[in-house]
């Protein structure tokens, strides 16, 4: 009779866990999450920005929850795997057109390139570009449907480059800045990341608003 082999639990990867990723994967792992995240559709639902912020927290930290970073390594990890896999994701959109984002994709993903269509009409290529990198799923889609789009490459590698450095450093130096000015700051682990998660939401909950508004305008002009 075989025994079944029973895996420890510290071997387990939550892919939703910016902390667990990081224990698990360490430096590469945030740039390879950042690729995915930002160059293939698949990659959606992975935590971009707890993640970062995560990460530079982490650079300061005592180790207490199994993980040390070096900030060095992990900023150009992060930049590369935002920079490359935005480019990616573009080359994608070029090459395979709508077929990417048509109907039978889940309801969130829709409703990201819903939000990236607005963007992009609103704003114009270089403004959207640089805003969809703070908005969740939106700045995985934006990537090939500008692509599919046929926004110029030129236009769109120096705004994505542009973008992606501000997000992806930004926002680690950031997790840097705050676990260097607090002791122990790690201690705090978890309500941190959830503060920026929820921040993170924002500028989607503010674009959903702003578009019930404009609906609900048109319905009164109607």
């Amino acid at each position: 009779m075989t025994t079944p082999v029973v895996l420890s639990s510290q071997f387990a990867v939550d892919p939703l866990d910016a902390q667990s990723l990081l224990a698990a994967f360490g430096v590469l792992g945030a740039g390879a999450v950042m690729f995915a995240e930002t160059g293939l559709l698949i990659g959606f639902f992975l935590p971009g920005d707890s993640l970062l912020f995560t990460a530079g927290l982490l650079c300061t930290g005592d180790g207490r929850h199994g993980v040390r970073l070096s900030l060095a390594p992990l900023l150009a990890a992060a930049a590369f795997g935002a920079l490359a896999g935005a480019q990616c994701g573009y080359l994608i959109g070029r090459r395979a057109g709508g077929a990417l984002l048509a109907p039978g994709r889940s309801a969130r993903l829709r409703e990201g390139a819903k939000r990236a269509e607005e963007l992009l009409a609103r704003y114009g290529h270089a403004k959207a570009i640089v805003l969809a990198r703070f908005v969740p799923v939106v700045r995985t889609v934006l990537n090939p449907l500008a692509g599919a789009l046929g926004v110029p490459v030129r236009v769109f590698t120096v705004w994505q480059v542009t973008g992606g450095l501000v997000w992806s450093v930004g926002l680690t130096l950031a997790g840097y800045a705050l676990g260097s000015s607090i002791p122990s700051v790690d201690r705090y682990l978890l309500p941190l990341v959830a503060l920026i998660v929820a921040v993170s939401l924002l500028p989607l909950a503010a674009e959903v608003y702003r578009g019930r508004g404009r609906g609900k305008a048109k319905e009164a002009r109607g």
